[in-house]
């Protein structure tokens, strides 16, 4: 194929995509009044799956977080057109979401020509492994970081006189973001191996930096899940530590360097 083959080629893969974007954009701004209503409010009501299950375990908030008590938050609109503006946007942002895997496919055809059979291997792997880890990244964020996250600062209580009134736009904003970042905080082994192919990274120098690591991802839990009580903070920790350690073993060693040549020249011996 020529140059201009392969741009034509790219125009139509383009155009397959916004085009199939635009019906799934289309299909959720329809149904998202019914998921607002049942998915993407359910955390601010003590109806929400993971309540009811920590409320079922009886905890006192010394190690399980007490859920026992009845939550409720009121989301309000501030602005005239924040909620049309947000029905759109979050019906494009559910529209990526589920575009993804054909996206990624769409690309996956188009360079698939240009590569050797190994490599078509180790990517057709690759995609395999990435896609899967990053819903399983946005699962983990929608059903356990974010409603945590977001208890925990509708009822943190700086003084007595303040009264928590949570905009949608506020609330959007946190939802979206925490469910993106665990998603990217997932890829977290795919990035470790293309940077092992580049030679960038080895396994040896994970392995030496797992301590540093282990304070690090804690730091990173702690932020992410601002609870204060070891339950949440283990929830959180552990599934990232594991990325790591499955980032360890993904990586590769760096090749043993050739073995400095020994010098040649003849001794001279002493007299």
């Amino acid at each position: 194929m020529t140059f201009w083959s392969h741009l034509e080629a790219l125009r139509w893969v383009l155009m397959r995509v916004v085009l199939v974007y635009l019906v799934l954009a289309i299909a959720c701004f329809c149904v998202m009044p019914y998921l607002f209503n049942n998915v993407i409010l359910a955390p601010t009501t003590s109806d929400f799956i993971l309540y009811r299950w920590l409320n079922g375990l009886g905890g006192d908030g010394t190690f399980f977080p007490d859920f026992s008590s009845d939550f409720s938050v009121d989301i309000i609109n501030v602005k005239l057109a924040s909620q049309f503006t947000t029905h759109i946007s979050t019906s494009f942002c559910l529209a990526f979401l589920l575009i993804f895997p054909y996206l990624i496919t769409e690309l996956w055809y188009f360079i698939r020509p240009a590569l050797y059979e190994n490599e078509r291997r180790s990517v057709v792997v690759l995609l395999a492994f990435g896609v899967p880890m990053f819903y399983m990244g946005c699962v983990l964020g929608y059903f356990v970081v974010f409603p945590f996250t977001f208890r925990f600062l509708a009822q943190y209580d700086l003084s007595s006189e303040i009264t928590n009134m949570i905009s949608l736009n506020s609330y959007i904003d946190n939802f979206l973001m925490l469910i993106f970042i665990m998603g990217l905080v997932f890829e977290l082994p795919f990035v470790v191996w293309v940077l092992s192919r580049l030679g960038l990274v080895t396994a040896d120098f994970l392995r030496s930096y797992r301590r540093q690591a282990v304070v690090g991802l804690l730091v990173l839990s702690a932020l992410i899940t601002p609870t204060g009580d070891p339950f949440t903070l283990a929830v959180v920790f552990v599934p990232i530590y594991l990325l790591f350690e499955l980032s360890v073993l993904l990586a590769r060693n760096r090749k043993p360097d050739d073995e400095e040549e020994t010098d040649n020249t003849p001794m001279i011996p002493e007299a």
